[in-house]
This record gives structure tokens, C-alpha cells and sequence, in this order.
């Protein structure tokens, strides 16, 4: 498994923002403390971290899918959240199609228009992976954060 590691959430237009500025479901994390949206320490603001968890050739989960799940969840549509993040309706379909595939169960649930008017959710099981990643992402940052600020106590003073 490779782990590239830099923690945020994508915002609309692709920008990433800090976890602290994100406000995650608190249930998310059990535990208070590796919950990601707690306030980033100070001098860490500016910092942002990344998660791609590679599982073999099968998945790579990482923050753009895991946004994707959230927007799905939050607006009952997969074309929906992926306007959301600036993605066409067939990339979003298409990285739906690749999570469904690679986990035992579906990650979301679709339903085709007509009558009741379509829509997408999330499955228990992808409740339950998007929770894993973001409750790892907390985890990562927590843990990381002392080597984190040694390298950025490194770096060259690029203030003018």
C-alpha cells in the first residue's frame, strides 16, 4: 500500500482547503481529539495534507473520491456532486462505477429518473468506507503533526 498524505477537502473549483476550515460531520471520529475538523494548530494553517490510500492495481481511495461520496450524500446526486467539484456527470459516473466494483458491496445506491425523479445514496458499506477514510485522515494528521512542523520549520523564509 502507498500513502501519499496531505489532508484537506476539495472545494468548489478544485481548491483545497485546510481541514480546519472544512467543518466534517462531527460523528465522523469517535474520539474528539482526531477528528479532522478541530482547529489545525497554530502555525499550521497553510499546510495541507493529502491521503491516497493504493490498494494493489484494485482502488486507489484518496480525497477526491471521498468528496465525491460526501456530495453524493449530501445532495442525493452523483451528477449533482460532481458539479460540485467542476466534474463532468460520466467522470463522476465512472469513479462511482470503479469504487462499486472494487468493494464487496456498492459504495452508492442509484436510482433512475422517471416518476419519483432518480437520485443517488450512499450504501451502508459506503457510509461506513467514507467514515474510514476521513476518521484515518484525522488520524494521519494527529500523528504526523511534530514531523510536519519540523519539515516546515526547515524551510527556506519565502516572506518578502
Amino acid at each position: 500500500m502507498v500513502v501519499n498524505a496531505r489532508v484537506g477537502i476539495r472545494r468548489h473549483g478544485g481548491e483545497l482547503a485546510p481541514l480546519s476550515e472544512t467543518g466534517h460531520s462531527p460523528d465522523m471520529c469517535e474520539d474528539q481529539n482526531l477528528r479532522p475538523e478541530n482547529p489545525t494548530p497554530e502555525g499550521m494553517a497553510d499546510i495541507r495534507m493529502r491521503l491516497r490510500l493504493h490498494f494493489g492495481d484494485v482502488l486507489k481511495l484518496g480525497p477526491g473520491k471521498a468528496d465525491l461520496l460526501e456530495g453524493i450524500r449530501e445532495t442525493g446526486s452523483i451528477a449533482a456532486a460532481g458539479r460540485a467539484m467542476s466534474m463532468s456527470y460520466k467522470r463522476a459516473w465512472s469513479l462511482v462505477e470503479e469504487m462499486n466494483t472494487a468493494f464487496r458491496a456498492p459504495l452508492v445506491q442509484s436510482n433512475r429518473g422517471g416518476a419519483q425523479g432518480g437520485g443517488a445514496s450512499l450504501t451502508e458499506t459506503g457510509e461506513t468506507v467514507l467514515a474510514h477514510y476521513r476518521r484515518l485522515e484525522g488520524i494521519v494528521w494527529q500523528a504526523g503533526h511534530d514531523e510536519i512542523a519540523a519539515i516546515r520549520d526547515l524551510l527556506a523564509d519565502t516572506s518578502v
